[in-house]
């Protein structure tokens, strides 16, 4: 973790383009009542293939107009230089600086992955098209892509990621702290050293969470899947226990190093704030 322990530690978020009226309406309570853990920046996800594109711009200036460093993720998987251009010419003209590089995911229907088949492509591409205008994020995981054909070949991809230009990373969320810890270490022994910020997705809805993981790849402990799901229908009970066990993840992450969280708020604040509150980031 010696790599790691250099960075200042930033708390962050993470929000998708809501797509009503009233979901924009909530989502701009939201941004104001986060200002008080003062995040360094928040990210906004952007649909496979540029679904959410309109969206994601539209989301990246409601957070920047009210004074908080916005970060759109950019998939380029089934797009062309041309689409990823014309974008990044848009965030440019709008003062946006910071982006989050991935693959993404095929859109439904299409067959031909684009003109870009992974992050590190991308990546590579905006370095050489705009040099040093962006600061560039890109995925880590640390239990593993679940397309990875091995645990060798997901750390050998996100190598690709960093020497083709990244400046920073951040995980897919996990709750056991040792594949973290472990992952920092393998990028130490392969001379990778760039800031690696842990993604915390707060415990509120078992049936959602197990959902979400099953899908991504995260391990749910056993023992905390016997916990979650004793609670049955008792969503007060669940998630006070979920507090519980992500502040003291969250804050275990920080003693060992760790260069700040990065949290998956699902556009909600409360679960945030009460973390950030048990972590004495505000009072």
């Amino acid at each position: 973790m010696q790599t790691q322990k250099k960075y200042p530690q930033n708390i962050s978020c993470e929000f998708f383009p809501p797509k009503t009226v009233k979901g924009k309406e909530k989502l701009g309570n939201v941004i104001n009542e986060l200002k008080v853990i003062d995040p360094s920046y928040i990210s906004v996800t952007f649909g496979a293939g540029g679904s959410t594109q309109e969206g994601t711009l539209e989301t990246v200036l409601a957070v920047k107009s009210e004074g908080i460093n916005a970060a759109p993720h950019l998939s380029c998987i089934g797009s062309s230089r041309e689409n990823i251009r014309s974008i990044l010419d848009q965030y440019k003209s709008n003062s946006i600086r910071r982006i989050v590089a991935l693959r993404g995911d095929m859109p439904s229907g299409m067959r031909e992955a684009g003109e870009f088949r992974y992050a590190n492509e991308l990546v590579e591409f905006i370095r050489n098209e705009y040099g040093d205008d962006f600061y560039l994020e890109v995925a880590a995981y640390p239990e593993f892509h679940p397309q990875a054909e091995s645990a060798k070949d997901d750390l050998l991809n996100f190598k690709r990621k960093v020497d083709a230009g990244a400046d920073a990373a951040i995980t897919q969320y996990f709750y056991n702290i040792d594949a973290y810890l472990r992952f920092i270490d393998d990028c130490e022994k392969m001379g990778l050293d760039i800031p690696v910020t842990p993604g915390i997705m707060p415990i509120t809805n078992y049936t959602q969470l197990a959902r979400f993981s099953d899908g991504c790849g995260t391990e749910i402990p056993r023992w905390l899947r016997k916990r979650l799901a004793g609670f049955g229908d008792d969503v007060e009970a669940l998630k006070a226990y979920g507090l519980e066990v992500t502040s003291e993840l969250c804050r275990s992450l920080l003693k060992q190093g760790a260069p700040g969280l990065h949290f998956y708020t699902m556009n909600q604040s409360v679960s945030t704030l009460a973390i950030c509150k048990n972590l004495g980031v505000i009072s």
